[in-house]
């Protein structure tokens, strides 16, 4: 499945936070939930501390579900990954603007193996660094929380760069954020303008997921 249009407010759960030895049935709980978009954290140890899975689990649950896989490279080097991502069924790559000083180039090389890009800062990271190339992308993700572990607190400093990236991007582009997401920040997020919500303890943690998503859904309006 396509990244959905800009526009609707999506919940996207990161499946770093369910349970792995039942992962095609976590997807398959999403899907009867309603959700469009898997958000798969990708991690390589450099990047940021921890290792989290590659290009083979991704391939093996692409077997199993029709989501919207939207692979997040927390990874150094991400233009050598890209292809290998795409094959395994990614269907929107999001790499950091950290972890490259060629975004345009990264951007091209996804898009040319027909694949959605997406470009995300780190807390600490200015707007600026990204304006040149956000208008290129399909999805800009804000991350709210440093990069690297889950369940983590939200940064509300970090939040506040959504109202200029959206107006940066225009209503065309995607407005992701990532971290702390829950009922009690969804409403504060989109009401800056995302459209995009990665959640992960906050649905997988509850054992009735779709509920989880369902009160996320409602608390961003």
């Amino acid at each position: 499945m396509k990244l959905p249009k800009a526009g609707t407010i999506e919940i996207a759960p990161s499946i770093l936070s369910a349970d792995f030895a039942r992962l095609g049935e976590e997807l398959s709980v999403l899907e009867s939930a309603g959700v469009k978009i898997a958000h798969i954290d990708v991690m390589d140890g450099h990047f940021v501390p921890n290792i989290t899975m590659g290009p083979p689990v991704v391939a093996k649950i692409r077997g199993v579900s029709k989501l919207c896989f939207d692979c997040h490279l927390m990874i150094s080097e991400p233009a050598k990954y890209v292809e290998s991502f795409v094959k395994a069924g990614a269907d929107v790559i999001t790499f950091h603007i950290e972890a490259t000083d060629e975004p345009e180039k990264v951007i091209e090389q996804i898009h040319e193996l027909g694949c959605g890009a997406g470009i995300t800062l780190n807390p600490d990271t200015k707007v600026s660094a990204i304006e040149k190339v956000a208008s290129l992308c399909d999805m800009v993700l804000v991350m709210t929380v440093h990069p690297g572990f889950s369940g983590q607190k939200f940064i509300g400093e970090a939040a506040e760069k959504i109202g200029e990236i959206r107006k940066l991007v225009g209503p065309d582009i995607r407005v992701q954020v990532d971290g702390g997401i829950s009922v009690e920040t969804a409403g504060l997020v989109t009401s800056l303008g995302a459209d995009t919500l990665v959640a992960g303890n906050a649905v997988f943690s509850n054992p009735d997921r779709a509920a989880a998503i369902k009160a996320i859904l409602e608390a961003a309006g």
